[in-house]
């Protein structure tokens, strides 16, 4: 296994947190004593949130969530539960503020990637699918006095002016990371298993200026 800086600081939170979920690191995040994932992502602002537009499965519970589906929700909002990665509860629970906007990317589907933009509207709190037997994402180690999970309000804000697909990023982030490009570290090619990121504010305005240009041909 090769680790590099930042992946260190990620394995020692997860481990205090998976560990030791009573302890937080000194560090601020929005003027809270928080862990390092916290610290280290405390100027991000825009983030990328994977779910999946096609139908799939768990324990007879269709698990679909695509972009159409969140316009279609009361308010055009819904809760972001369900995640039971440690890096991805902890940018939830520990970075996500009111008002960060996000790009909502359809994960695990014949044509990946961004579909739109997506706005935090309701800041950390627990996650109670964790608790419900019945939901594919029940966890039974997680306790009522301690839970493990929590979750955001997210709400759509608008769609890409045109899908941008993930091998059109991918072309980007290759082509970046020969001539230092802003692609050229972006998370979604770096940490790919992880369902929420974080996304600066150079990736975020370059996906921006692509959404104005003609899509690739094939």
């Amino acid at each position: 296994l090769q680790v590099v800086p930042d992946d260190i600081q990620f394995l020692v939170h997860t481990m205090f947190d998976q560990f030791l979920p009573g302890v937080l690191l000194i560090d601020q995040c929005g003027g809270k004593k928080s862990s390092v994932t916290a610290n280290k992502n405390s100027h991000i602002t825009k983030w990328l949130f994977k779910s999946e537009p096609d139908s799939r499965f768990e324990n007879g519970v269709d698990i679909k969530f695509g972009f159409e589906d969140l316009k279609n929700q009361p308010n055009q909002t819904t809760q972001w539960d369900g995640v039971r990665n440690f890096q991805a509860r902890n940018l939830m629970r520990d970075c996500m503020k009111n008002g960060h906007l996000g790009f909502f990317y359809h994960s695990n589907c014949k044509n990946p990637g961004i579909a739109g933009i997506i706005k935090v509207v309701k800041e950390s709190y627990v996650d109670p699918t964790q608790f419900d037997r019945e939901n594919p994402r029940f966890d039974s180690t997680s306790m009522q006095k301690s839970p493990k999970w929590f979750m955001v309000d997210v709400k759509y804000v608008r769609d890409l002016k045109r899908f941008i697909s993930l091998s059109e990023l991918k072309s980007y982030h290759e082509k970046h990371k020969i001539d230092d490009g802003p692609l050229k570290n972006m998370k979604l090619f770096t940490n790919r298993r992880l369902s929420v990121q974080p996304v600066t504010e150079e990736e975020y305005e370059y996906i921006l200026s692509i959404e104005e240009k003609e899509a690739p041909k094939k």
